[in-house]
């Protein structure tokens, strides 16, 4: 049987890793506004500064250079005065290599939005880039020759501020209204999923593919956090030093089976291409099909109920058949709604310091679950499951197709169901996959059925 993940068996990428963090730790030495954020980022988010960092920046030389390739950086992009390079097999910040006449280094730290950033520390910095635009940076404070700046990014790698055409601004704003206030709970679903698709194109033909999927994420990612307390109190405690959700990693959508091609299509539709497939095993009958857009930065995780003999089909392409038993993806699809439409997404994955978050958030009443990998390069678990009502609609509709039992009816009635999670996720070394062999068991524990009261 063909493989078709050989494409991408990703590998721990320690040599470019270390080539990254001595950069940083040379400005760590020499700036002491870097050193008060990373100090800031681990005792108020549970998050360390290298994962927030967009770029790194250095001077020409032909030590670097040959440093870059050997550790397996590639050129991608030619600006003025710069190219920057990037991993194309790691989850790493870009080097920006300088042409400046002087020695230079600098820190270019991400973040959901700079006036946000210059707000909670009272500062006044000058901001280049229009409003909402691809791309800004702001220069936030140069010591001992060495810069530090925040920028954001909507759907670009760009290295250039961007100034838009006038009419930019509203196009933006009324794009990620008219995404955020698309139908999701109506009761005919093939219309709302018609019209979701119809959006997509609207979007794509307004702001252009890359921006379009940044802005369903973002449209996306205030849906769920709107649905989960645990993202709520995170989000609140980077927002206190501005930073928003700028350490994002994934997204999960969880899909029925009848849906699922649809689902591929409209990210298809937003620029996203088809990476690595999943299958969890016969016990959990679970499949995904991971999706990324890399000029917009965006990865996508999209779960669905697999059948044993499904394993070896493109099942992102191919319609699957309906079935008269429920997965754990299925279940929670027809007890909350598909991912894209009413239940929103499953989870949203951030990167932080393990360990930390998991006691930080105990501390505020935020459980979380055993991991479910727990390696050197690549930690995840859970927060504790969100619970939501279930529609009582729904309930008898299951029942009376023989989907759950009259006990379960009865569990969901009264206590509901388990619905979305926040990601803890440690990435080292780069390490740009996901964990392949314990999803089975993690699917398993969230399965609605497998809640006990």
């Amino acid at each position: 049987m063909e493989d078709y993940n050989a494409a991408f068996k990703w590998e721990q990428q320690p040599d470019a890793e270390k080539l990254a963090l001595k950069i940083l730790s040379l400005c760590l030495e020499e700036h002491s506004w870097l050193r008060e954020l990373n100090y800031q980022l681990h005792e108020q988010t549970s998050t360390r500064l290298f994962d927030w960092i967009d770029h790194l920046t250095v001077s020409e030389s032909h030590e670097l250079h040959h440093s870059l390739e050997s550790c397996g950086y590639v050129e991608e992009g030619r600006f003025t005065n710069c190219v920057s390079y990037r991993h194309p097999g790691a989850q790493l910040p870009t080097i920006v290599v300088s042409d400046h006449p002087e020695q230079y280094i600098g820190v270019a730290v991400s973040v959901e939005s700079i006036s946000d950033f210059l707000m909670v520390r009272g500062l006044h910095r000058e901001i280049h880039g229009s409003i909402y635009s691809p791309y800004r940076r702001c220069l936030v404070e140069k010591e001992n020759n060495i810069s530090f700046w925040v920028v954001e990014r909507r759907g670009t790698r760009t290295m250039e501020c961007s100034y838009p055409a006038s009419e930019y601004l509203n196009d933006y704003m009324a794009s990620l209204e008219l995404w955020t206030c698309r139908p999701r709970q109506s009761l005919d679903e093939k219309e709302e999923l018609h019209s979701t698709l119809g959006i997509a194109h609207d979007l794509v033909a307004v702001m252009g593919r890359d921006l379009a999927a940044w802005i369903v994420l973002e449209g996306e990612r205030k849906y769920w956090q709107s649905r989960n307390s645990a993202g709520h109190i995170q989000k609140g405690r980077q927002d206190r030093l501005g930073m928003g959700w700028a350490n994002h990693d994934h997204y999960t959508f969880r899909s029925t089976r009848r849906n699922f091609c649809q689902l591929v299509e409209l990210f298809k539709i937003l620029g996203f291409s088809c990476r690595e497939r999943f299958y969890a095993g016969e016990e959990a009958g679970w499949g995904a099909q991971v999706m990324e857009n890399g000029n917009a930065g965006l990865t996508l995780f999209l779960d669905v109920d697999l059948t044993p003999e499904e394993i070896s089909i493109d099942f992102a392409h191919q319609s699957l058949p309906e079935i008269h038993e429920l997965g754990t993806v299925g279940l929670w699809c027809e007890l909350h709604g598909d991912s894209i439409l009413k239940a929103g997404m499953h989870h949203l994955e951030l990167q932080f310091n393990f360990d930390d978050l998991r006691d930080d958030l105990q501390k505020l009443g935020v459980g979380m679950m055993d991991p479910f990998s727990d390696f050197s390069y690549l930690r995840q678990a859970f927060t504790k499951g969100e619970t939501w009502t279930v529609d009582p609609m729904s309930i008898q509709r299951l029942l009376s197709q023989k989907l759950i039992t009259e006990e379960q009816a009865k569990l969901f009635s009264e206590h509901g169901a388990i619905g979305s999670h926040m990601e803890n996720l440690q990435r080292r070394e780069g390490y740009k996959g996901f964990n392949q062999k314990n999803v089975s068991n993690i699917i398993k524990r969230t399965d609605p059925r497998q809640v006990q009261v």
